[in-house]
């Protein structure tokens, strides 16, 4: 199994967690938190493959996403009071969901050819646009459309990778660095109220 694939498993694992922890706080039942999870793990996902043109769309072939979307559930609740408990819990999947998703949605619009500027727009669809259709369905304003530096990290995360890329032929490194970049970048906005409001 390579560094992209396992990233993408952990990926999808975080963000089931944060979609199904966010519909249990809004008191969901089983089946709609179930939804909530799985529409937020892979929304991002299915929006970018359509958009390259890349169908079935990529966790549709691989058996592996559901089991891996089947494992978020189960941790989601097996420790729902531990995580319930926590108020930054939903923060800290939030921001290790954007940070992997950014660089393997940018990867893989990649390597299907398209320009940089596209991966790099590409990149921030499939870590922002399942949080967004996540909170549409839960009565939300989606965390993209408000001051806080949600997507400017994901942007400033997937240059950091070209940036790396030019310089360092490790690509397990450069994409570990990127995500801790974007994770970075969130962590202090949200710390000292940092935004983008005019």
């Amino acid at each position: 199994m390579n560094w992209i694939y396992f990233f993408e498993i952990l990926g999808t694992v975080i963000f089931v967690i944060s979609g199904v922890m966010t519909a249990i706080d809004d008191d969901f039942d089983v089946v709609g938190s179930i939804i909530i999870g799985i529409v937020t793990a892979v929304g991002g996902g299915t929006v970018r493959d359509v958009l390259i043109g890349q169908t079935p769309v990529g966790w549709m072939r691989d058996t592996s996403f559901l089991w891996a979307m089947l494992a978020g559930v189960i941790l989601s609740y097996l420790f729902r009071k531990y995580i319930t408990k926590l108020r930054r819990s939903m923060f800290f999947f939030d921001t290790m969901g954007i940070g992997l998703f950014t660089i393997l949605g940018l990867q893989k619009t990649l390597n299907a050819g398209l320009e940089v500027p596209f991966a790099v727009l590409m990149g921030i669809v499939s870590a922002v646009f399942g949080g967004v259709i996540r909170d549409v369905l839960t009565n939300r304003v989606p965390l993209i459309f408000r001051k806080e530096i949600y997507a400017t990290a994901c942007l400033v995360g997937a240059l950091v990778f070209l940036a790396l890329e030019q310089f360092n032929t490790i690509r397990p490194i450069n994409m570990g660095v990127s995500m801790l970049v974007v994770m970075i970048i969130r962590y202090l906005s949200v710390k000292n109220n940092w935004g983008l409001k005019l």
